[in-house]
C-alpha cells in the first residue's frame, strides 16, 4: 500500500498532552479564594481588554481578552445577499458565525464546525438580533464572525460583547450595545465569570442547584436580549442569577464605552485634514 511521503506521520502509539496538564480527579476547593485570586459568591469578573479595528478587510472588527480567554470577531456588510430567495425587501439578514481554533481548548479539536459551535452560533444570533436595526438594511445581510483564539471559559459571553462592539465599530445601526455576563451555579456558592476549570468542574456533592446561566443584556434599555441556561436550577436561584449576570454587564459597561470611544477617535480625521 503506496504511503503518504507529503505529510509527516506521528507514532503509532501516543498520548494526549492534556492527559499530563491536571488530575482529572481533582475538584476545586468550594470555600475560599478562587485559583485566580477572585472571590466567590461575589460579582467579580475578570479585568477585559478590548480593541476595535485590528482587520483592515473587514468592515468592523474587535478583539477581546478578559483572563486567558481571548476573541476575534470581524463584520462584513451590509451587502447584498448571497441567495435571491432569502432576500427580505423590508429588513436585512443577520448571519453568525462562531468557531473555535483548534489550539484554543486543551483538547486539539478542527476546523470542521461541530455540534458546539453551531450551538454557539444560534445562541449569538438570538442575542444580537433585537439589538441591531435590521429595518434600516433592507435586501442585505450582516455577516459576523467570532474566532475563539483561546478558550479559558464564559466563550459565550465575551463572543457576545466582543461581536457587539465589531458591529458598532462596522457602523451598524444599533438599539444598544449588547453585553453578555456568565455565572455557574453549585450548590448555595456560585462564580460569576468562570474560567474554564470552574465550568467543568463540579465542587459539591449535592446535586441541586447545579448548572449554568449566561445573559445578553442591553444596558441602556435595560432589556435581555438573550438567556442561555443549563444544568437544574430552583426558580429562586435562577432568578437571582439573572441579577447577578446584569449587574456583572453594568460592571463591563464603562471599559466597553471607552473603548468604543477611543476607537471612535482614532478614526475621526484631524483638524488639519478637515
Amino acid at each position: 500500500m503506496p504511503t503518504d511521503t507529503k505529510r509527516v506521520r506521528g507514532p503509532e502509539v501516543s498520548q494526549s498532552p492534556s492527559l499530563f496538564s491536571c488530575d482529572p480527579g481533582a475538584v476545586l476547593p468550594s470555600k475560599g479564594p478562587r485559583a485566580d485570586g477572585r472571590r466567590r459568591d461575589q460579582v467579580d469578573v475578570r479585568p477585559v481588554f478590548v480593541r476595535c479595528g485590528l482587520v483592515s478587510q473587514a468592515k468592523g472588527s474587535a478583539y477581546l481578552e478578559a483572563g486567558n480567554t481571548k476573541l476575534m470577531c470581524c463584520v462584513y456588510g451590509p451587502r447584498e445577499t448571497d441567495r435571491k430567495d432569502e432576500t427580505n425587501m423590508k429588513c436585512g439578514r443577520l448571519t453568525t458565525d462562531m468557531r473555535f481554533a483548534p489550539f484554543s481548548c486543551p483538547e486539539r479539536g478542527s476546523w470542521i464546525q461541530g455540534s458546539q459551535d453551531k450551538d454557539f452560533s444560534l445562541m449569538l444570533h438570538e442575542s444580537l438580533q433585537p439589538a441591531i436595526c435590521l429595518h434600516k438594511y433592507p435586501r442585505s445581510q450582516i455577516e459576523v464572525n467570532v474566532m475563539v483564539l483561546e478558550n479559558s471559559g464564559s466563550v459565550l459571553a465575551h463572543a457576545v460583547t466582543c461581536a457587539s462592539l465589531a458591529l458598532a465599530d462596522a457602523g451598524i445601526e444599533m438599539y444598544d450595545l449588547v453585553l453578555g455576563c456568565s455565572m455557574r451555579q453549585d450548590g448555595t456558592s456560585y462564580v460569576v465569570d468562570p474560567s474554564y476549570m470552574e465550568e467543568n468542574c463540579c465542587n459539591s456533592v449535592s446535586c441541586e442547584n447545579q448548572g449554568g446561566l449566561t445573559v445578553a443584556f442591553l444596558p441602556s434599555l435595560n432589556q435581555i436580549s438573550g438567556l442561555q441556561s443549563d444544568g437544574e436550577m430552583t426558580e429562586e436561584t435562577l432568578t437571582a442569577g439573572v441579577r447577578t449576570c446584569i449587574e456583572g454587564c453594568y460592571k463591563l459597561y464603562p471599559v466597553i464605552q471607552r473603548a468604543l470611544t477611543k476607537a471612535v477617535r482614532k478614526a475621526a480625521p484631524s483638524q488639519s485634514e478637515s
